[in-house]
């Protein structure tokens, strides 16, 4: 079973002047262009991170996830959801910067300079390991598994949906996911155990 307290840590472009692209109607009426980025730009952002795109990366990243939104904008199916078929966008444009051997080395240990004032020095370290350690087994993931586990434990579509928006078969997408859970979970147990805990 996956740790309910590092799922909860993890949980946490322009247009041209001229004519914004909108798809075909769907039951909540047209989707433009300008309205998924704003209402998605956040989302992308999250996911190119989750996919192991270090911070400094991740603004000319989004820019061009959504450069290519745009460009198929017209294909959309309104009856499907949005979001796995922005993470499919998104997945592509990780892979392709990944490959490029100027990215081929990861930065694990970046660290978010944002705190709450809320919570006591204490809480907050120990909010900010755990993070930590969810994020650093995320990124001991490989790719195209890490992909499935965030769309379903992370993002909580259904299989059918993920498999639809990865466009891959059903049973690879199972299988993907049944993989990834298992390497997250060892990933997590050396992580403790190097930090000394059970």
């Amino acid at each position: 079973m996956i740790d309910p307290a590092a799922m909860a840590q993890l949980q946490g472009v322009g247009t041209d002047e001229g004519q914004v692209p909108s798809a075909s109607p769907g039951p909540q009426g047209p989707l433009d262009f300008r309205q998924a980025f704003e209402e998605h730009f956040d989302y992308v952002w999250t996911t190119l991170r989750r996919l192991g795109i270090r911070d400094c990366d991740l603004e000319d990243l989004t820019h061009d996830t959504f450069v290519r939104v745009y460009q198929r904008f017209n294909r959309y199916d309104p009856e499907r959801p949005v979001r796995p078929w922005l993470f499919g966008f998104a997945l592509r444009v990780a892979s392709e910067f990944r490959r490029l051997a100027r990215n081929r080395f990861e930065i694990l240990a970046e660290k978010d300079d944002a705190t709450d004032a809320a919570p006591t020095a204490l809480e907050r370290l120990m909010d900010a390991q755990d993070l930590e350690l969810a994020r650093a087994a995320l990124e001991s993931l490989e790719l195209n598994r890490r992909a499935v586990f965030i769309l379903h434990e992370l993002d909580g579509y259904s299989m059918p949906e993920i498999a639809s928006a990865l466009e891959l078969p059903l049973g690879t997408a199972n299988s993907r996911l049944r993989l990834a859970r298992g390497e997250f979970q060892a990933a997590a147990r050396r992580l403790l155990l190097r930090r000394g805990e059970r």
